[in-house]
């Protein structure tokens, strides 16, 4: 539909400014079908005759611009009427405006806003007309004086609109056009608020109880001129005040001037806030009431498919929390926070979560679209940067173990949830490039020695208090290497594609890490994370002696973790998967920092960046880094779903079709259930504890095989139904009932 469409801008360019592109049409025919499809540089919001023709947020979305550019196609017939109006109200978004960590990266992809459009109309005679993009397209100022994704909204409804006359054809843009790819960005759930706070330092404060990425409604009836002027932020200091030092240069500030025309209301338009607390910096009456506030969170309208609950408040706390940080961070891209000036595609992250991600929510869709931007912006050797889509050349030519084998992680996680072969075929050959990418980065083809490595990023055991953790870099990278080749070679296989050459490769370079990294058969690194990775990569030469020095390990340190981004998600996999299930839930259930419900036990809402982001004194970890709505260490729920509760697809069964379900039940929960939507239907695991007994219920669905293993060593393979157990508690082992309701 654009192929006989220009490419237009606006004849002035003023930075954050938004234009609203505009031109008007008569029909005399009755209408059939009328379609739009649009697309920019930047983010556009389209209306005909004064209504949006979506509801959709920050269309076309982020993707690698420079290679692809999504646009949309919208039937738009029940909006035509024989006189219209057709306007797009532009901002500069991640294609034009800051992206990247200071205020002072702008550009990235382009250095204005461009737009393109085409309006397909249909009579019922047959004809067609068609209103292209082009230099009869007229443009004028908007009352968004200001936008950008990091600093807020300013909207004035008294500012004067300006016309600056036609658009000009704009040759700059050179991308490929595709059909929207991804999930759409939607308002989703209401927040009202909880508390209006007078801070100590005499601040008006609005506490909604709820770390989120969204942004704040306001209605209101005021004078022409008065000013609502917002700040968002995610905590209050320990004295009660209103805390922004982390958000960096991101102002997180919205303003709205109202016009004096009766009751208005507020949202921004083109940006979003990360916070639970918002400030009053500006408002026009001394008396606040709270139900003119809601916050509406936003985020890719992803279906819900997971759900839990057991019997221990602080768990389920936690995992409220694991929710919340997924759908703060999922908005179109995966990013790492939604608050600073950053909020960016960090791989790494992206990979350790993609498991808990997809139990959770449907992410198909999502990952399918983000990861064909990772194909995209692969370089030509292989490489795979620590950012998806990469707003920095400079950070493509960074590169490091664990973020970059998100190339071939996150396609085997989405497979084995969703069991379709569409995102392997999509992505082997940027799997295939990534792993001999490795093979010739350095002087050994089996190890990957060097490079700029976040090692085990945030971990607590590096005496100099670095970020990257003690465990050497070269034995992570390698690790990694032998896990992404392992990956491809399972992809390869699916896909039917001989793979002899990656199994040698990978037999030589497990060969290569043993002989490097392993000394007198466990690990010669002495850390939580170098024990766990070689347990869960399968890279032990003495699996029993390793799990049993792991476990040492953490009982010497008071049942607590030292690992970061790298070692945690694998942590209680490795104990657990190896008889130390009494260790994991340990660790699970440690209250202490560090650990997952020392943050619980703070108040928080969603996952942090860091173990102390707030320490135990009330003080914050440093305030360059330190986002308190951060998924990573959510990715403690794939052991949660896949160990406490049991449920695991297994190879031979991706999408749940083949699965095992053994759960490990811990007195100190009392019950736990835990289920999900998988693409056959419903399954779920419960147990729960009686006075005698434990009991265990499991649904299976439709077209599934799922072999049950139970904790006194009882298996069964069974098909469809619902299947009632009960084990004799402390017994070692006595199986006294098994009921199937079909």
């Amino acid at each position: 539909m654009l192929s006989n469409s220009t490419w237009i801008k606006s004849p002035v360019n003023k930075a954050e400014a938004c234009y609203e592109f505009y031109t008007d049409f008569t029909l005399c025919k009755p209408v059939a079908r009328a379609t739009l499809a649009v697309t920019a540089m930047g983010m556009y919001r389209a209306f005909i005759n004064d209504s949006r023709v979506t509801n959709e947020l920050y269309t076309p979305y982020w993707t690698e611009y420079t290679k692809r550019l999504q646009y949309q196609i919208y039937d738009v017939t029940e909006l035509i009427q024989s006189e219209n109006a057709l306007n797009f109200i532009c901002a500069e978004g991640w294609a034009v405006g800051y992206v990247r960590a200071g205020a002072e990266h702008r550009n990235h992809y382009a250095d204005h806003i461009s737009l393109i459009y085409a309006l397909e109309i249909i009579f019922t005679d047959g004809t067609k007309a068609y209103i292209n993009s082009d230099e009869n397209t007229k443009v004028r100022t908007s009352h968004i004086v200001s936008s950008s994704i990091y600093h807020g909204e300013f909207v004035d409804k008294t500012a004067l609109v300006e016309e600056l006359g036609y658009a000009l054809n704009d040759d700059s843009v050179h991308t490929h056009i595709i059909v929207q790819q991804g999930e759409k960005v939607t308002e989703q759930d209401i927040i009202y608020p909880r508390e209006l706070i007078e801070t100590p330092s005499g601040e008006k404060v609005i506490d909604f109880g709820q770390n989120l990425s969204g942004y704040v409604e306001v209605k209101i009836c005021g004078k022409r001129g008065d000013k609502v002027i917002i700040s968002h932020a995610e905590i209050l200091d320990k004295y009660g005040n209103f805390y922004t030092d982390n958000l960096r240069s991101a102002r997180q500030q919205n303003t709205y001037v109202l016009s004096g025309d009766g009751m208005e209301i507020f949202k921004p338009s083109f940006t979003w806030q990360g916070f639970r607390y918002i400030r009053l910096d500006s408002y026009p009456y001394e008396d606040i009431d709270l139900s003119s506030f809601r916050a509406i969170a936003v985020h890719s309208d992803i279906k819900r498919t997971g759900d839990f609950v057991c019997g221990h408040p602080k768990l389920n706390q936690l995992y409220h929390n694991i929710v919340w940080g997924q759908k703060s961070n999922f908005i179109d891209v995966p990013t790492d926070c939604p608050q600073r000036d950053e909020r960016l595609g960090w791989t790494g992250d992206a990979q350790v979560f993609v498991r808990t991600a997809a139990i959770n929510f449907d992410v198909e869709r999502f990952f399918e679209k983000w990861l064909a931007d990772l194909a995209a912006g692969q370089m030509p050797d292989g490489s795979v940067g620590w950012l998806v889509p990469d707003c920095n050349l400079q950070y493509r030519e960074n590169v490091s173990s664990a973020w970059g084998d998100a190339a071939t992680i996150c396609p085997w996680e989405i497979y084995m949830a969703y069991g379709n072969k569409k995102i392997l075929q999509n992505q082997f050959e940027s799997m295939q490039k990534w792993v001999d990418y490795i093979r010739n980065t350095g002087d050994d083809e089996y190890l990957w020695q060097g490079g700029k490595q976040f090692g085990d990023w945030l971990a607590m055991d590096n005496e100099d208090g670095s970020y990257n953790g003690a465990t050497p870099y070269d034995y992570i990278s390698t690790a990694y290497y032998a896990y992404s080749t392992s990956l491809l070679i399972k992809s390869g296989n699916v896909l039917g594609y001989d793979m002899s050459e990656y199994v040698e490769l990978y037999h030589n370079i497990v060969s290569a890490f043993q002989r490097e990294f392993i000394k007198d058969d466990l690990p010669a690194a002495h850390t939580q994370t170098a024990y766990a990775i070689a347990l869960y990569f399968n890279l032990c030469t003495d699996r029993e002696k390793t799990a049993a020095e792991l476990s040492k390990m953490i009982r010497d340190n008071g049942n607590k973790l030292t690992t970061g981004f790298v070692g945690t998600p694998y942590l209680l996999h490795a104990l657990s998967d190896n008889g130390y299930a009494d260790t994991a839930y340990d660790l699970l259930l440690q209250e202490q920092y560090p650990s997952w419900l020392y943050s619980v036990g703070r108040g928080a809402t969603t996952m942090w960046e860091h173990w102390d982001g707030i320490k135990e004194d009330g003080s914050f970890w440093d305030k360059a880094m330190n986002s308190y709505n951060h998924y990573a260490y959510g990715a403690v729920y794939d052991w949660i779903f896949g160990v406490a509760a049991g449920i695991r697809p297994l190879d031979d069964g991706a999408g749940y079709k083949h699965c095992r379900i053994e759960p490990h039940p811990d007195k100190r929960i009392g019950f736990l259930k835990s289920s999900i939507e998988t693409r056959r239907g419903h399954l779920s695991s419960y147990w729960y504890y009686t006075q005698t007994d434990i009991k265990f219920e499991f649904d299976i669905p439709a077209d599934t095989i799922a072999e049950i293993i139970l904790p006194d060593g009882r298996r069964e393979c069974v098909l469809a139904g619902r299947y009632i157990y009960s084990t004799v508690d402390n017994t070692g082992g006595k199986t006294n009932e098994r009921e199937q309701q079909n």
